[in-house]
């Protein structure tokens, strides 16, 4: 398994973990932004890590059939586990708004099926893939990610996740910003940034 200390330091060279103040998708402030994409753009570096998920997922999930990411996040890291795995791997994308199963993907009915992410925040993503799944009439076993940068209070799935790394970064409503972040100039690098 990959160190605590090694996962962050490969994490800053990439610049998939920054220290600022960003507003978040969700309109949240905070003093920390994680973008995997950035991690995942570096395959040689993101090596490390993929292979630590894919041993954790192999020591909690002892049977699957089937890797389900949504896109975009989830797409080259659910690829990279299933590489690993020897899994089949697909992924879902939004069409107006709502994720849909398209390209000829299928999930087979009764078919034991883990989703992959990047980064679970709430797990809203994550829960949508969900509904695919049932939809499927097919058997969720589980998440994964790359990061879980949850809280007790803002994730909205209760159990069964794997995670490279738990990484706790406080997040603000826009009345509620302390004094020594509001002094740092506000960054908004989200793909889905929120008004």
């Amino acid at each position: 398994m990959l160190s605590l200390k090694k996962s962050l330091n490969i994490l800053r060279k990439t610049d998939a973990l920054l220290d600022g103040h960003f507003v978040l998708s969700s309109g949240l402030h905070s003093s920390k932004y994680i973008q995997c994409a950035k991690l995942l753009s570096f395959p040689h570096k993101a090596e490390k890590i993929c292979k630590s998920l894919a041993s954790k997922i192999k020591k909690k999930f002892k049977k699957f059939d089937l890797i389900l990411s949504p896109a975009m996040g989830g797409i080259i890291i659910g690829y990279e586990i299933g590489k690993l795995l020897k899994k089949e791997t697909i992924f879902c994308e939004r069409v107006n708004g709502k994720f849909k199963l398209r390209r000829g993907f299928k999930i087979r009915k009764g078919s034991r099926v883990l989703i992959i992410e990047d980064v679970i925040t709430t797990g809203k993503s994550s829960l949508e893939c969900v509904k695919l799944i049932k939809n499927s009439q097919a058997k969720l076993v589980g998440f994964a990610t790359i990061i879980d940068r949850s809280s007790k209070k803002s994730l909205k799935i209760k159990k069964n996740i794997v995670s490279h790394l738990k990484i706790s970064v406080p997040t603000y409503r826009k009345n509620e910003v302390p004094n020594e972040l509001k002094l740092i100039p506000i960054s908004t690098p989200g793909s889905r940034y929120t008004k």
